[in-house]
């Protein structure tokens, strides 16, 4: 019997100018060599995304940084699909907030969620400018004892890298909490750093940037998570 390869949507506007999208193909080979994880990979332009059903048939999708993406509405749509659809998710960095706006939008019902960088004029952005910029930065981040991250990270403490001079804020945090998104790690602030969703297959979203790390020749366990869950999706999909 011949199996289905596991299908990834990458959505994200593909630029050799952004390093998380330059590092992704290397960590798509090293997790079919070294994890014997494959993924079929396809990028899917957010201008695409906003189309109905563009990620439905994947087995997993990943929102990509690379914000302010060309598509706002594409990116969120992404989210939302497969948020409903229980297909296997990851957003990082852009990925993270627009996930945090879909949320905001259809599941709590704050229409006027916003993100100050596409909407610099919104009275209280739920992605508003950070204090200090984390741009190039590195940070320690502590995950909540049995959750889906620390479980995948396997330790409740973690040095991640950002690129980001964006992230969640305001009293809405409090709304996405109360309907039942989980903020599952934090940094030494206590600001909000991963967000996943108890119940989904597999829901996860950071603010930082698991691609970056380390030399781009190992896999981040987070990404290493999406992979596995995509597989399992694929493999549960086949015929008797």
């Amino acid at each position: 019997m011949t199996y289905r390869t596991a299908r990834l949507a990458l959505v994200g506007d593909r630029s050799p100018s952004v390093r998380s999208h330059a590092r992704i193909p290397g960590l798509l080979d090293a997790l079919a060599r070294r994890e014997q994880l494959v993924l079929d990979a396809y990028w899917i332009p957010t201008e695409d995304a906003v189309a109905d059903g563009a990620v439905a048939g994947f087995d997993a999708v990943w929102l990509v940084p690379g914000s302010p993406y060309r598509s706002e509405a594409g990116a969120v749509a992404a989210a939302r699909t497969a948020r409903e659809l229980g297909i296997p998710f990851l957003g990082t960095c852009g990925g993270f907030q627009h996930a945090m706006l879909e949320f905001a939008r259809t599941v709590c019902g704050l229409a006027g969620a916003a993100h100050a960088e596409n909407d610099p004029g919104a009275a209280d952005p739920l992605i508003a400018p950070l204090a200090c910029s984390l741009v190039g930065h590195e940070g320690v981040v502590a995950v909540e004892a049995g959750s889906l991250a620390a479980r995948l990270l396997g330790a409740e403490r973690t040095v991640e890298r950002y690129h980001c001079s964006y992230g969640p804020s305001g009293p809405g945090l409090t709304v996405l909490a109360g309907h039942g998104l989980r903020f599952s790690g934090r940094d030494e602030a206590g600001e909000v750093r991963i967000a996943e969703l108890p119940g989904h297959p597999f829901y996860l979203a950071t603010l930082f940037q698991p691609e970056l790390a380390g030399d781009g020749g190992s896999v981040h366990p987070l990404v290493r998570g999406l992979a596995a869950a995509a597989v399992a999706r694929a493999a549960a999909s086949q015929p008797a």
